[in-house]
């Protein structure tokens, strides 16, 4: 069983920046793949970006390509997003995920809660 702990969303002005947190309380196998999401109001849920646990392979979505960074500290076991030169099309639920298409952990993917980033 994983447990996800999300943190550092906030209010800022366009061209702000952030960086969002979840800390991850389990065993995730290294091939796993972890992730944020976002939900703006009114729309479905959109993949941001992901990385894989034990290579640190990432990958984004063309909106925020060269705005966003993914990464995974093993030390502190958190998933950090840091998001730069923010827009107003980033205003959303930032959610947090681990286990994505990952057979090796039963009852994957599991959720963070979500943290509100509302851009200016």
């Amino acid at each position: 069983h994983v447990q996800l702990v999300e943190s550092g969303g906030g209010s800022v002005q366009a061209g702000g920046s952030l960086k969002l947190s979840c800390a991850v309380f389990g065993n995730v196998p290294d091939s796993c793949a972890m992730g944020w999401y976002r939900q703006a109001p009114g729309k479905q849920r959109e993949v941001v970006s992901t990385i894989i646990k034990g290579d640190g392979d990432t990958n984004y979505a063309d909106t925020v390509q060269g705005r966003y960074t993914i990464s995974f500290n093993k030390r502190e076991k958190t998933l950090y997003l840091q998001v730069n030169s923010l827009t107003v099309e980033d205003t959303g639920t930032y959610f947090c995920a681990v286990g994505l298409v990952c057979l090796l952990l039963p009852g994957s993917p599991y959720w963070g809660q979500g943290t509100q980033v509302t851009v200016s």
